[in-house]
């Protein structure tokens, strides 16, 4: 068991890893300069949507986890220090780094004895010794520290599970000292003995345990990242490409994705076509990935063709609406889905707000709903549209039924009392969550993505 872990950071990162670290038996403190936040987080608070994240506040508030803005009193009682602040894309592409640095200096200024600094953000090669150096000019050269690349790999609606039950644990140090100390911080994970626990969050499908852990260099541990996140991309801009053919050639891209996914050198996972990825990763590490390829010399044009079909998919489905509707100024439309994907309220990237953007400036009217995000989205769209209470007020006199966001809900709706709030019968759904005979079945106009719609035989008017 090591010390005192500080988590530096209270965002989706640093909170469940902070949560996740006192749910495996560790003391942590988790801090963060933005006073509200950590005021509502002592206070019981849940800032994020996120499975399982409350029951481990509530379990370990006060105990193992405690929330605090001061740093240096932090780092004073702790043996390790985990970064985890934000690190957004300058308008080059290339990652902001100035929060990291400033936490680095600040950890600095108050080292005492031997401590191990932890990146855990997302960053790019050559962060390592960026923070060393700051480390070093900050502290002076005789300063007793390590510093230590452990990416992350959470998604967004299931972190918790993704922290305590991975695919692998990447650790990226060049000194054995370090590695020493972050294996046993995760070592509940790596030997099993958190498994074992009767009140554990509960394992996925297909967990691995116990899940391997990898040693590297620190430099191989920050390209892993950036490498994984991108290649993920790119499986999504394929099959959304994909999609495209299909369409052309009338062809069905579940079908498609079904039989490439079948191959286990391919894999299913990341082959549903849809509206592109969004959120606070993909979008930000394939930007920076690529500006940190142009800066080694090398032109990863093929990154460029992921980013530019991602923004493609959402012009296309933008068109696939004007011609559903003809024009769309006047439009009544209903909108299903806010955050960038389903299980979370996040809606940084989110293809369904820079659809809803577009759909107001072309003078349409929207009615929306997110089981989670709508808050999120008052901030950035205020009252430009309204929010409905639940999936068939969106449908109330709606023109047409936009399905933007892949919650669960969304595929379990009462097709019939759809049928009869809407205007007209039409369906687009941006994310393939019904199949065509349904659609048809119940007379709708649908359309999808990389598949043949089903075609107008009747507009007419409902009720």
């Amino acid at each position: 068991m090591t010390g005192k872990i500080t988590v530096v950071g209270s965002g989706y990162v640093g909170l469940v890893a902070a949560a996740c670290l006192a749910e495996l038996g560790h003391s942590v403190i988790c801090v963060d300069n933005d006073l509200n936040r950590v005021a509502t987080l002592q206070a019981g608070g849940v800032p994020i949507h996120e499975q399982f994240l409350p029951e481990l506040l509530q379990r370990h508030r006060g105990k193992r986890l405690e929330f605090s803005s001061s740093l240096p009193d932090a780092v004073a009682a702790s043996s390790v220090i985990f970064i985890a602040v934000g690190t957004p894309p300058k308008d080059n592409g290339e990652a902001d780094l100035s929060y990291v640095e400033s936490v680095a200096r600040e950890i600095a200024q108050n080292l005492n004895g031997y401590k191990v600094i932890v990146e855990k953000s997302t960053v790019p090669v050559y962060t390592n010794e960026w923070i060393r150096q700051v480390l070093n000019l900050t502290a002076g050269p005789h300063a007793d520290f390590d510093v230590v690349s452990n990416p992350e790999f959470l998604r967004e609606g299931t972190a918790v599970t993704d922290f305590l039950y991975p695919d692998r644990i990447v650790v990226g140090a060049d000194s054995e000292r370090a590695a020493e100390l972050l294996k046993g911080v995760y070592a509940p994970i790596t030997n099993g003995s958190y498994y074992q626990n009767i009140d554990r969050i509960p394992e996925p499908d297909s967990a691995l345990i116990p899940p391997p852990l990898i040693l590297t260099t620190a430099k191989s541990a920050e390209l892993i990242k950036h490498a994984s996140n991108a290649f993920l991309a790119l499986k999504i801009s394929f099959i959304n490409a994909v999609a495209n053919i299909c369409e052309g050639v009338g062809a069905d891209i579940q079908q498609v994705a079904k039989g490439m996914g079948s191959d286990s050198r391919i894999g299913p996972q990341f082959l549903r076509a849809g509206l592109g990825y969004g959120g606070s990763c993909f979008p930000k590490d394939v930007a920076a990935f690529h500006a940190v390829a142009r800066e080694c010399g090398y032109e990863f044009n093929l990154l460029e063709e992921v980013m530019r079909i991602n923004e493609d998919q959402r012009t296309r489905f933008l068109k696939k609406i004007r011609t559903a509707l003809w024009t769309l100024k006047g439009k009544k439309l209903g909108v299903l889905g806010l955050a960038f994907k389903g299980k979370t309220d996040d809606i940084r990237e989110s293809p369904a707000i820079g659809l809803i953007q577009q759909l107001l400036a072309e003078g349409a009217h929207v009615i929306a709903y997110d089981p989670a995000a709508m808050p999120r989205t008052r901030e950035v769209l205020q009252d430009k549209i309204t929010y409905a209470d639940s999936p068939y007020d969106v449908a109330d006199g709606a023109d047409a039924l936009l399905i933007l966001t892949d919650w669960e809900e969304f595929a379990k709706l009462d097709l019939k009392h759809v049928h009869k709030l809407l205007r007209y019968r039409i369906i687009l759904d941006g994310r393939n969550l019904y199949c065509k005979d349904e659609m048809e079945q119940y007379g709708f106009i649908y359309v999808s993505v990389g598949r043949q719609p089903v075609p107008l035989r009747q507009l007419a008017r409902v009720g």
